[in-house]
């Protein structure tokens, strides 16, 4: 079977978000599904930082990281999943979970990353839940 795969529409409807910066942290690329979690368009998101969806009091973390990465064109998280608070548009707090990859020119040279992102803000907060239910169970039982 000859399956020709387009990619761009593949990562076009992916389920999960996709999104792509360049080496200074600039939104490239904004899929459906990154509008979906994150609630801001592709025409809005394109071209604007990643602060656009990193909380304030994470972006200086964030983005001394990520010129690290961009220096020494290593990721220590590249085979990890990574869960981290993020911003929705309309500034409540979201919980997602994602992988990256480091993203290089025919010289080698680090271009970007790519990171492919999914809402985990339903199953952190049933998680956190059920350990404030553990430890008041806990208590009651001392």
């Amino acid at each position: 079977m000859d399956l020709h795969i387009n990619f761009k529409e593949l990562v076009h409807s992916l389920g999960d978000g996709m999104v792509i910066s360049d080496a200074q942290g600039t939104i490239v690329y904004w899929n459906p599904a990154a509008e979906r979690i994150f609630g801001f368009t592709q025409s809005e998101a394109l071209g604007q930082s990643l602060d656009l969806i990193i909380p304030e009091r994470l972006r200086k973390r964030h983005n001394d990281g990520y010129n690290h990465s961009m220096e020494t064109r290593t990721t220590s998280y590249g085979d990890k999943l990574l869960a981290v608070p993020a911003t929705h548009k309309s500034g409540r707090p979201l919980s997602i979970a994602f992988t990256v990859s480091m993203i290089f020119d025919a010289e080698k040279k680090t271009v970007g990353v790519a990171a492919v992102i999914r809402d985990d803000t339903a199953r952190f907060s049933d998680e956190r839940n059920l350990r404030k239910r553990i430890l008041e169970l806990e208590g009651a039982n001392k």
